[in-house]
This record gives C-alpha cells, sequence and structure tokens, in this order.
C-alpha cells in the first residue's frame, strides 16, 4: 500500500505551495512542468488520473461538476482536492494534514475539501 498520494496541481494554485508541499516530502508536479498550461479542466483531471495523480485546484464549482460526471458515468481519477485560495502556507498545511491522513487508496474517486 502506498502510503503518500501524488500531487498534480492545476494551472490556478500558486507555485509556493508546490514548493512548500515538495519540501514536506510530498510528490508534486505543476501543469506548468506538466506542460499542461492553458488545458480545460476535464483535460486536467484526465491528465492527473492517466498519470496516477491526485489533483489539487481552488476550482471547486468545474471539479464538483467533473467529479459528478466521472461518478454517474463510472470513470475513475485519482481523487481531487479542492481548497479555497488562501496564504500559500496554510494552503501546504491544509493539504499535509489530508495526505498524511489518507492512503493512496482512500482518496482515489474522492472529492476532498482541504
Amino acid at each position: 500500500m502506498t502510503v503518500f498520494t501524488s500531487l498534480y496541481t492545476d494551472e490556478d494554485v500558486a507555485n509556493l505551495v508546490s514548493i512548500l508541499l515538495s519540501s514536506r516530502g510530498f510528490d508534486v508536479l505543476t501543469t506548468f512542468k506538466a506542460e499542461m498550461s492553458g488545458q480545460s479542466d476535464e483535460q486536467q483531471l484526465v491528465y492527473a488520473a492517466s498519470v496516477n495523480r491526485c489533483i489539487l485546484t481552488h476550482n471547486r464549482v468545474d471539479f464538483e461538476r467533473l467529479h459528478l460526471s466521472y461518478v454517474e458515468a463510472g470513470r475513475e481519477h485519482r481523487g481531487i482536492i479542492v481548497t479555497p485560495q488562501n496564504n500559500a502556507y496554510e494552503i501546504a498545511r491544509r493539504v499535509s494534514i489530508l495526505l498524511n491522513a489518507l492512503a493512496v487508496e482512500e482518496v482515489r474517486n474522492q472529492l476532498l475539501y482541504g
């Protein structure tokens, strides 16, 4: 069982958040590093699932809708964590708590709020 979920940050998440999470030992891939900037939310979620990563976003409305459409269609994703736009240190702290509490299998196909 893998303990920590690998993350993929949506382009609306500040780069400092990924740096802070990486410094805490988490595997974080940014939209920029993945060369996915400018892609739709659906394409971001498809990509995240294809590379076995949970997506971290501030875009609650669109990702709630995408999560529901995945559930209804029987499709799988690696998890979605939605956080309010906040201080990067606070976001990293809250996401760290979630990732430390949940194994990869517990995040899969879940919509979580951090």
